[in-house]
């Protein structure tokens, strides 16, 4: 089986920033607790014209000159953006793959929440190898759930780091720098009604007054609950998905170096880094950048490339949890 390799990545940022000041005066809490404890100097957040799919489609034409590719030669397109984006009910990958102009292509839009990027990966992956028609798989996509975030809400507290941005990857079959190597996820539904956007579904449609109450926005039912029961688990599933997909690539824990890691609040950061053995220096923490979803491990290797922290045969962990619950972790052998 030929190998898969990360051809070339894209990310787009918009040029509006929320600062940590910012969010400390909206949500009444001290900008110090904002920047030391949450994390967040300041974060990207979208203008009028900043839509999801659209940040998409610019990161994939990032990606796509970066990769010196013809978008003709593209034979699949992969959405990994989020679900809240231009319209509902709208395949964005089909419109992604036309603004790209992969004529050529098939597409198809997939979600985990910010878990999609590494399961996207996994799924382009499995898909090159059982079928010979696919050569060059482009995954892209953009997040902006930013908006679904009331800052005077204390229950989503965890998620006042949201941001905005898009993201893209391109895979080819036969290329032999950064090979994509084994994956591994674990998915937990009894977590999946603890954070949810409460109306606008078949349960609770949207009316005026639903509206009016704000029940339009991200909230957490349980909190304390939550909390509680994920404290047992979640630490513990991302040491999983990494151990289980470096072993499942031939890797150790010694082997990483570098992370690339979703924006969390500094001390998980550090704590999975330690659990893990890993030097704080073998991965970037993105504070500049808040949680842009799935986009966050497109991002780090890019700053880790611009940063020189990415070297020849590194072994690359990029790792991510998403709301439902979900973890998971790819391994990439970095270079030639």
């Amino acid at each position: 089986m030929a190998s898969i390799g990360i051809v070339s990545t894209g990310v787009y940022l918009p040029e509006n920033r929320m600062t940590a000041k910012e969010i400390s005066d909206q949500a009444g809490i001290p900008v110090e607790v904002v920047e030391q404890k949450m994390g967040i100097k300041e974060k990207p957040i979208p203008s009028k014209d900043d839509h999801t799919a659209e940040m998409g489609i610019l990161a994939a034409k990032r990606a796509i000159e970066k990769a010196g590719i013809n978008p003709k030669e593209i034979d699949l397109v992969i959405y990994i953006g989020e679900e809240h984006k231009e319209y509902p009910l709208w395949t964005a990958g089909i419109k992604l793959q036309h603004e790209v102009g992969a004529v050529h292509a098939w597409a198809f839009d997939t979600a985990l929440r910010c878990g999609t990027t590494i399961m996207g990966l996994k799924v382009a992956k499995d898909m090159m190898k059982s079928d010979p028609s696919i050569n060059t798989v482009l995954l892209a996509g953009g997040y902006r759930n930013v908006d679904f975030i009331n800052y005077k809400n204390p229950r989503t507290r965890f998620m006042f780091n949201l941001a905005a941005g898009g993201g893209a990857i391109i895979l080819q079959k036969g290329h032999h720098a950064n090979q994509l190597l084994d994956s591994h996820i674990i998915t937990d539904g009894s977590f999946s009604e603890d954070v949810y956007v409460t109306t606008g579904g078949t349960k609770n449609p949207i009316t005026k007054e639903t509206l009016e109450a704000g029940l339009y926005q991200l909230d957490v039912l349980n909190p304390s609950g939550m909390k509680e029961r994920l404290e047992l688990k979640s630490m513990k599933n991302f040491i999983t998905c990494i151990e289980r997909a470096l072993d499942k690539s031939g890797y150790t824990k010694e082997d990483i170096g570098y992370v690339a890691m979703l924006h969390m609040k500094k001390s998980a950061h550090l704590y999975v880094l330690n659990q893990l053995g890993v030097d704080h220096d073998k991965s970037i923490y993105l504070e500049d950048y808040g949680h842009i979803g799935q986009m966050d491990q497109i991002l780090s290797l890019e700053l880790a490339e611009e940063q020189g922290k990415l070297k020849q045969g590194d072994i690359v962990v990029l790792v991510s949890a998403g709301i439902g619950y979900a973890w998971g972790a790819n391994i990439i052998k970095w270079g030639e």
